[in-house]
Formats: C-alpha cells, sequence, structure tokens
C-alpha cells in the first residue's frame, strides 16, 4: 500500500539505503551538498561524475524512475530562472541557436541548474527513503535543540492531518455537487483551507492542554532509536567520499 500522512513521500523498499540510519543519511547528505555547492563552473566533468553517482543510488535504493522524474517538478521555479539568466544577464555576447545571450549568464544558469538538480535529487532520495519518525530520531541523535525537533514533529503531524482534512472536504464539496474546476472551486477551497488552519490551531490547542494534564512539565520525552555503527557511518559517506574525490579529479585535470 501507498504511505499515507506523514509518509506521503516514503517508497518502501528493502534496500541498503533504506536500512541506514537517519542520521547517518541526514550528514552524508549535507557533506554532498557541500561539495556540490564548492564545485566551480570550470570542473564540469565533476557535475556529470555526481549524476552518475546519484543515479547509481537512486539504483541501489530500488526507487522507480518515474516516481523520482515526477516529483523533480519541485525545481521547475529553478528550471525557470536558470533559462532567463542568460536573456538578463550582461556582458559578452554568444549565439545560442540563432539567439544571442550573454556569456556569464549562460554559464550562471546552467551552473545554478545543475547544482539545484543535484541538490534536489539527494533530498528526494532522503525523502524517498526515511520514514518520518526516523528522521525525528536522527535529528535528535544529531543534538539538535529538542525545542526545535518537537516543533518539526508537530509540524510534520499536523500538516498530514491538515490534508486530510483537505481531502475530506474536497470529496464532500464534489458529492454535494460542487465543480471539480480549479478556477469555479478557488473560492470555495480558500474557504476550506481557512476553516481547516483555525480547526488544527484549535485542535493544537487542545493536545497541548491534554499534555499537561498528562504531566507534562518541560521537554519532550526523547524518542529511542538505535545507535549507528561504524559501517554504516562509512556507508553512507561513500557517496560524499565518491564525490570529494571526483571534484579534486576534475580541478586538477
Amino acid at each position: 500500500m501507498p504511505a499515507r500522512g506523514a509518509d506521503a513521500l516514503l517508497v518502501r523498499r528493502a534496500s541498503v539505503v533504506h536500512r541506514l540510519p537517519a542520521q547517518a543519511k541526514l550528514v552524508a547528505l549535507l557533506a554532498f551538498v557541500v561539495v556540490v555547492v564548492a564545485t566551480p563552473a570550470s570542473a564540469w566533468p565533476a557535475f556529470v561524475a555526481y549524476a552518475g553517482l546519484l543515479a547509481a543510488v537512486v539504483v541501489i535504493a530500488r526507487l522507480p524512475l518515474a516516481t523520482v522524474a515526477r516529483r523533480m517538478l519541485v525545481e521547475t521555479p529553478f528550471v525557470v530562472f536558470a533559462l532567463l539568466m542568460p536573456f538578463v544577464a550582461s556582458g559578452p555576447q554568444v549565439d545560442v541557436l540563432g539567439l544571442s545571450v550573454s556569456r556569464s549568464g549562460l554559464v550562471g544558469g546552467a551552473l545554478l541548474l545543475a547544482k539545484a538538480t543535484l541538490g534536489v535529487v539527494a533530498a528526494i532520495v532522503l525523502a524517498a527513503t526515511t520514514e518520518s519518525r526516523d528522521m525525528l530520531v536522527g535529528l535528535e541523535k544529531l543534538r539538535l535543540p529538542t525545542v526545535l525537533v518537537s516543533i518539526i514533529a508537530f509540524a510534520v503531524r499536523y500538516l498530514a492531518i491538515a490534508s486530510d482534512d483537505l481531502e475530506r472536504a474536497r470529496i464532500a464539496r464534489l458529492a454535494r455537487g460542487g465543480s471539480g474546476r480549479r478556477a469555479s472551486a478557488l473560492k470555495a477551497v480558500a474557504g476550506t483551507a481557512g476553516s481547516t488552519f483555525v480547526r488544527t490551531y484549535e485542535r493544537g490547542e487542545r493536545v497541548h492542554r491534554a499534555m499537561l494534564a498528562r504531566g507534562l512539565d518541560g521537554p519532550m520525552p526523547v524518542l529511542s532509536g538505535r545507535t549507528t555503527t561504524a559501517t554504516e557511518w562509512r556507508t553512507a559517506f561513500a557517496l560524499p567520499v565518491a564525490a570529494l574525490v571526483a571534484l579534486v579529479v576534475a580541478v586538477l585535470a
């Protein structure tokens, strides 16, 4: 069955990537993004290597390529901005497919698009292979402030509840003869979203009062999670280390 609620992005598979602890995957993702961002425009072969490494991770995680491609649509604003950069940037001009564009804008747009795409795919892999609770445990293991972890936990939970409320309201509107077209249903959707926010806020207050009535007197209880082994850390860091090696080779070549 597909994941629901807070784990709507999770793709359940039996793979090495899925079994890795969340804290190891979070640190590895951060290290990989740092390497990608630090790559200069002159090291274009490194970006090809990064793409190959991420493709290998997707295959090892047994993620459907169609799912990954569909979720990559989230970077559409970056794509649009990158495509516009050659036309709005100043500097020396070059001809591309019969169009005169800025050389610096062309390089900058391509660099932005490459880095954004790699970062988005890496984040997609993390979200598709890690349960929300494991993510919270990983954040605690990485010594993130307890208050911040609690806020994230409540946000994840209530976003899922609000999403379910909106879906039920949409079904009820259609069952009562409402239009399913986006333009005509905009007013109804806006009203539903507002009432859902109010109900969610009130629900949060009731939950907080219930927690106080049950003895909550400070920080939330610590989530339990197993300790990450050295082998798991090495497995997780295979991606950023390989990316760093590719960067060094591309810079020195």
